[in-house]
Formats: C-alpha cells, structure tokens, sequence
C-alpha cells in the first residue's frame, strides 16, 4: 500500500532532487508538490496525505508554523539547510529532520524508518468494512483492527495497545502521532500517557476513567475535555 506524500519546498533545484527520490520507492505516491505554505494547505483540504516533505524556510510562513496550524497533521519529514531548526523539528514530532544537500542514501534511511516503523496508512477490510491499523512490532506488519482497541499506554518511546482478546502489543511509536492518527475515530487523550476508547468507558470521575473494573487516571490538563463525555452521544 502506497504512502500518499506531498512535497513542499520552494527552492526549484531541492524540488526536482527530491521528486526524483520520491519516485525511486515503490511505497511513495507523490500527490502534488507546491512551493509555499499556503499552497500546502489547499492540497491539505481536497487531498488525503500521509507524510509531508516540508522544507523550513519557506515566504511568509515557515514550514514549522504550518504543521502548527494544522488541528491534524500528517506525518512530517522535515528538510532544511539550517541545522538549527532541527531540535523544533523533532518537537513537532517529525519522523526525521534531512539536511540540505540531501543525498539519496540519507533520504532512503528516512523514508525506510517511516516504512519500516512507523504507521502505514489506514485501509478498509472491504468484506466486513472494518478499519485497521497496521504497526511494525516484533520483525512483522501486525494489522489491529480499530474496534478491537480498548486503550492505549505510553511507555517512554513505546507505546502498549490493549486490546480485545489478544495480548497487548507493544510498538515503538510516540503518543502524540497515534493520537493524531486515531483523531477521527472515536478515542480521547485523557492523560499525557494515554488514549482510551470512548465507546469502552463505563463510567468516570473527576479524577479517572473506568473501563469495567479497570481505572485510568485523567491528567490535570485532559479534565475539561473528559467533562464533556456526558454531552456525547453514541
């Protein structure tokens, strides 16, 4: 299954370096390049993206500023002449931080982490029309099916997926980039070290959620948010 990619870079000769990489892996399914924030939005609005290349200095907007803009980004690699921009990058949660002159061996090992590691994009099961997710774990893609999650724990740089009637799987993978992945579904951050499925909640506080017999904490900062359960319906 292909990654559908955008590239965003407003320097002509980076923009042709890097449509020829992206063509070079079979995974990757260039869906537009643009030269400036702006045009990245637009694409953004009409056009499902999995990763964005994303140069840093671009007019008027930074590339650093756009991924702030967005309520749910894609997934980032960022790219930039200017290694100082590197420590913002991986605090957007970016895959990989590339350097210009960037040379094909650096960006395969980039591209190869993402696929290698990361999320591949979501697909439906066309018989039972169930979505999943598939992870890395353990030398294998592992497909987890979306209704099966009943909770998710952060682990330092891992994260645990509890789900139905199968051990918990554990895959090195940050919080913060599932949650976005899992946005449109029906799932809350109720803690910075986990994710619950709303549809499992069997009751809550001010202090924690349960699922059946199990109680997780709600961090100080997530409260407001799980107030709001009880103006959800389904």
């Amino acid at each position: 299954m292909n990654l559908k990619c955008l590239l965003v870079d407003d320097e002509l000769i980076a923009q042709k370096i890097l449509r020829q990489y992206i063509g070079l892996v079979d995974q990757l399914e260039l869906v537009g390049v643009c030269s400036n924030a702006f045009q990245a939005m637009e694409i953004l609005k009409t056009e499902k993206v999995d990763l964005i290349f994303l140069d840093i200095q671009l007019p008027r907007l930074l590339g650093t500023s756009l991924i702030k803009t967005l309520q749910h980004p894609p997934k980032v690699i960022f790219v930039s002449a200017y290694g100082e921009y590197a420590v913002e990058a991986f605090e957007l949660d970016a895959l990989d931080f590339l350097l210009k002159p960037v040379s094909l061996e650096r960006f395969l090992k980039a591209v190869n982490k993402v696929i290698d590691k990361g999320v591949v994009p979501e697909e439906r099961n066309s018989g039972a029309d169930r979505e999943f997710i598939c992870f890395r774990a353990n030398r294998k893609t592992v497909k987890v099916f979306v209704d099966h999650i009943i909770y998710i724990e952060s682990i330092k740089d891992y994260v645990k997926i509890y789900r139905d009637q199968e051990s918990p799987l554990l895959v090195k993978y940050s919080l913060t980039a599932l949650e976005s992945t899992l946005s449109h579904h029906q799932f809350m951050r109720i803690h910075r070290s986990f994710i619950v499925s709303i549809k499992r909640i069997t009751a809550f506080t001010s202090y924690d959620v349960e699922i059946d017999n199990l109680e997780i904490p709600i961090g100080r900062r997530f409260a407001a948010q799980v107030k709001r359960l009880s103006l959800m319906k389904g």
